[in-house]
């Protein structure tokens, strides 16, 4: 069974946050991710269909080792869940002024 590290929430620094979502793929899963307000499959928030499960699952790794993002395994489905409160809390208004900007 995979294991998922997740840094507790004083353990999110800024520079991990801002350096996840310096690439523009892992932003575009983060928006995704903040638009459904649920948690979603690693599939259902990649950035472009044709996305390598490699690739895609380095993505997530980064954003969860940021803090940005919580993986639990249901059955044979990854889902994620932004972590909107956590972020807030660290970093108030952070999350909420980047995804305001166009892609």
């Amino acid at each position: 069974m995979a294991q998922f590290v997740h840094p507790a929430r004083e353990e999110i620094t800024l520079a991990g946050v801002l350096g996840a979502l310096a690439d523009p793929m892992r932003l575009r899963i983060v928006k995704s991710l903040a638009a459904q307000k649920d948690c979603m499959s690693c599939t259902e928030a990649a950035p472009c269909p044709d996305m390598a499960k490699s690739t895609l699952s380095n993505h997530f790794r980064i954003l969860r080792e940021a803090g940005l993002v919580r993986t639990s395994k249901q059955g044979v489905q990854h889902r994620n869940v932004l972590r909107e409160e956590d972020i807030n809390a660290r970093f108030p208004k952070l999350l909420k002024m980047i995804l305001s900007f166009p892609d």
